[in-house]
């Protein structure tokens, strides 16, 4: 021992420099080292299960039933490491065995002895397993005793952790304590903790930094709880009260687990500072790291919670319930399972605004939380059937459809305009595909409600809806059926409504043959009709008369079986015109449409129609005129004979002329079989399959208008010249009537020359005849002149088409080319022309 002493004196010495002239120092340190060296500090061995289980086995086999007992202990063994409750599993096993190898002498043991408080794990004797229980240790103080007793000499100890303990349980609820406060960053915006100095009492950092960590919990608490307590106002949206209940809710739970650690201080919080550590107590009562555990999935609660507020800010309705579902993907089973909960209820709110839309087609979205909004200045626009009102279809004349469609009342702007899809609230559960489903089942719902007048329908599909649960989140399979059952009966509705109630296809078929000159009687009775009224001035016809002229046409041609509906919405009216137009240019055919047939036939594709009529209706007037000439060269054959010099150049004439015929007939059988009829097979096909909703219908009838229009006016794709050979048809057309009234003056020269003829003969037989009075505007040079103009004109205009058709984009325009010139009939006859020019 003297050995030892004099080892401490120098070590001390040695690394305490001041102790050689400090006597009590050097004394105080010494002492300190020789309490050291009589403790246990250093002796503990780690807890080795599997050694003490052998020694227990090795005890069992010196019994009298050694296998069944061993087998007995293994099976116990096994499922005392399998329970997580029990935290000293090798302490019992070591007690028992204590107790089983000791002598079984009875003992007078107080009341209740059991109850007493278990020896701590540093105070249990670890000797030798064959003497363990009776051979005892060197009894020393502990390592803390011994830290606490040094603090105790220097002046300043550790702060209980009782007292700090009641601080940290304020600091759960966002309040200040006694020894830490809470208090606002320079900045205002963060909280911050205060530890209070103390002259008897310090705070370790190690207990600084759990404390730390304890109050994010009491920060996240106060950020959600002033959320929580300013979002209690009657323009916060559905979505964001539902979040606010739900998370008042959870802080109700959180206020219950703050009252049971409050009771589970126990007797912690009644020792006084100086009081000596029950080990009871602390073994039993709350401490700080034990809070920590408590509060470990509060914490993740929290910060789930202030992200939740966080977004809140930021973000509402669809999209607030997009930033909660993005946690869902997260690896953690914890937050997955917490954003299932949160979801299933901050979006029942949506759900029921899902629900109403989807079923009766009614929006009740006060706060704008949906992901289909409504345009205010179309809000108070719906439908209106011409039966309600009191003339029916006559009611509804040119003035009033015109002050309703200035006023913004069309119906297809009501369906395109009045709701809008909004991209950015529609939640990612339910994907962009369904969501486009959802919007337009309820714009067809509230179409077929309000402007086909169908709400018992509608009312009845509503109440049906009610029977078959409600939807919620947890249910995206059954969302995902109620949505593709609600789409497709509505679609289905939607165009048996249009179908049977409205006649929609009547509508079109009526379009196709009298705008479109399906029917080829009913053209022909209107062009012999009106053909002499349409050649004067514009300013001279009068719309009664073209009104009356086309009903004569009507009951004069099988048009006469269509429906009355039908023929009442027919009309002739004339454009506006300009000085010194023709009839010919302004006249054209009107279909009147009323809501809701004006959703599908706007007047858009109104005005497509009246466009590819006045086309079709300029090629009838060609053709016309083409088989009036051509009746004009036949009947000139009588005279022609005695009149030989003409005869080459009616030989022309007729060349001319069956080269025009040929370029309208193969204009009119394009126009009718190869682009109108085929256009028209699609169209049918598409309302016989009965697919897609009023979207898809209209996208049917702009594809059928568009291709018409795009074909039968052979529209190019190139930028700049679209009409290009549109223009050049028009100047072909042109071309064709002025050789045609070419013709009519040749044939009258014809009339006047063989009359003269006729009167020399007879004047040689001595015959007296009446002189005809023709008059002759032009000579004949003149009129030979314009014939070969007019037919070169052709042939070169005629050149350029073919070529311009062979290069088109579309197949068809490039067949029509071939067919125009199948032999190269217009190249050819270039080339004879030049090759004869250059002879000359």
């Amino acid at each position: 021992m003297r050995d030892v002493s004099a080892s401490i004196d120098s070590l001390v010495t040695s690394f305490v420099p001041q102790t050689q002239s400090n006597t009590r120092l050097k004394e105080e340190l010494i002492a300190h080292c020789k309490d050291i060296l009589a403790s246990n500090i250093g002796t503990a061995h780690e807890n080795d299960t599997g050694h003490l289980a052998a020694q227990i086995k090795r005890h069992l086999l010196q019994s009298e039933s050694p296998s069944n007992a061993s087998l007995k202990f293994t099976n116990l063994l096994s499922r005392l490491l399998d329970q997580p409750i029990l935290s000293r599993k090798h302490e019992s096993l070591l007690f028992l065995y204590s107790l089983a190898s000791s002598s079984r002498q009875p003992t007078s043991s107080p009341f209740l002895a059991s109850l007493q408080a278990p020896l701590r794990p540093s105070t249990i004797r670890t000797t030798s397993p064959t003497h363990l229980p009776r051979s005892p240790q060197p009894k020393g103080n502990s390592k803390a005793e011994i830290l606490r007793e040094y603090r105790a000499r220097t002046g300043r100890r550790h702060l209980p952790e009782h007292l700090l303990l009641r601080d940290t349980l304020y600091l759960l609820q966002g309040i200040s304590g006694k020894y830490v406060h809470l208090s606002l960053s320079d900045n205002g915006a963060q909280h911050k903790l205060v530890f209070v100095e103390d002259s008897k009492y310090i705070i370790p950092p190690s207990t600084k930094s759990l404390v730390h960590r304890l109050s994010e919990v009491g920060h996240l608490y106060a950020r959600i709880a002033a959320f929580v307590n300013t979002q209690d106002r009657p323009s916060v949206g559905m979505i964001e009260q539902s979040l606010c209940h739900h998370l008042q809710t959870l802080l109700t739970e959180y206020y219950r687990l703050i009252a049971v650690l409050e009771s589970q201080m126990g007797n912690t919080s009644n020792s006084a500072p100086g009081t000596q550590s029950d080990p009871v107590g602390e073994e039993t009562g709350l401490t700080l790291k034990r809070l920590d555990v408590w509060i470990t999935e509060w914490r993740l609660r929290m910060r789930m919670m202030s992200v939740c507020v966080e977004g809140a800010h930021d973000a509402q309705g669809g999209a607030l319930v997009n930033l909660i579902h993005s946690y869902t993907d997260n690896g953690d089973p914890f937050v997955r399972k917490f954003t299932d909960q949160l979801l299933e209820e901050v979006s029942t709110p949506f759900f029921n605004t899902l629900h109403k839309w989807l079923f009766s087609g009614e929006l009740y979205d006060p706060h704008s939380e949906f992901f289909v909004s409504v345009d205010p200045s179309l809000a108070h626009l719906q439908g209106l059937h011409p039966s309600s009102l009191a003339g029916g279809i006559d009611a509804f004349g040119e003035d009033s459809v015109s002050a309703d469609r200035g006023d913004g009342g069309g119906g297809l702007r009501v369906w395109e305009a009045k709701y809008r899809f909004r991209k950015e609230m529609l939640p990612m559960f339910v994907g962009e595909n369904f969501g486009r489903k959802i919007f337009s089942t309820g714009k067809s719902l509230n179409f077929i409600r309000y402007s086909c007048h169908d709400s018992d329908w509608v009312a009845t599909r509503e109440k049906m809806s009610n029977t078959g649960g409600i939807l919620k989140y947890s249910d995206i399979a059954g969302l995902e059926r109620s949505i593709d059952s609600a789409y497709n009966t509505a679609s289905a509705r939607l165009f048996e409504v249009f179908t049977e109630k409205f006649r929609l296809l009547d509508h079109l078929s009526a379009l196709k043959h009298y705008l479109l000159l399906g029917y080829g009687d009913f053209a022909e009775q209107l062009m012999e009709s009106l053909g002499p009224s349409l050649a004067r001035p514009a300013n001279t016809l009068y719309r009664h008369n073209l009104t009356a002229t086309l009903e004569t046409a009507i009951r004069t041609s099988s048009a006469q079986n269509d429906p009355p509906d039908v023929l009442r919405r027919l009309d002739a009216r004339m454009l506006e015109y300009t000085h010194g137009e023709l009839g010919w240019d302004v006249f054209t055919l009107e279909y009147k449409v009323d809501a809701p047939l004006d959703t599908l036939l706007d007047p858009g594709s109104l005005e497509k129609y009246k466009r590819v009529f006045a086309h079709l209706w300029a090629m009838k007037r060609v053709e016309g005129a083409l088989s009036s000439g051509w009746m004009r060269v036949a009947g000139a054959g009588r005279v022609r004979g005695r009149l030989e010099e003409l005869e080459y150049d009616w030989h022309q004439i007729r060349i001319t002329t069956s080269e025009m015929i040929h370029f309208i007939r193969q204009m009119q059988a394009y126009t009718q079989l190869e682009v109108i009829e085929c256009s028209w097979k699609a169209l049918m096909e598409f309302f016989a399959r009965r697919e897609g909703d009023l979207d898809a219908m209209i996208d049917a009838h702009q594809s059928y208008l568009d291709c018409m229009v795009k074909k039968v006016l052979l529209i190019s794709s190139k930028a700049g010249r679209e009409e290009s050979l549109l223009t050049q048809i028009r100047e072909v057309f042109s071309t064709i009537l002025q050789f045609r009234e070419a013709i009519d003056n040749f044939y009258n020269h014809t009339l006047a020359e063989s009359a003269r003829v006729d009167q020399a003969r007879d004047a040689a037989r001595g015959v007296y005849t009446a002189p005809t009075s023709l008059a002759h505007t032009q000579s004949l040079s003149q009129i030979r002149k314009l014939l070969r103009e007019y037919s070169t004109a052709f042939s070169e205009r005629m050149q350029t088409i073919v070529q311009a058709l062979q290069s088109h984009p579309d197949l068809d325009c490039r067949f029509l080319g071939i067919r125009l010139s199948f032999s190269e009939f217009y190249r050819l006859k270039k080339d004879r022309e030049v090759l004869a020019t250059q002879r000359v």
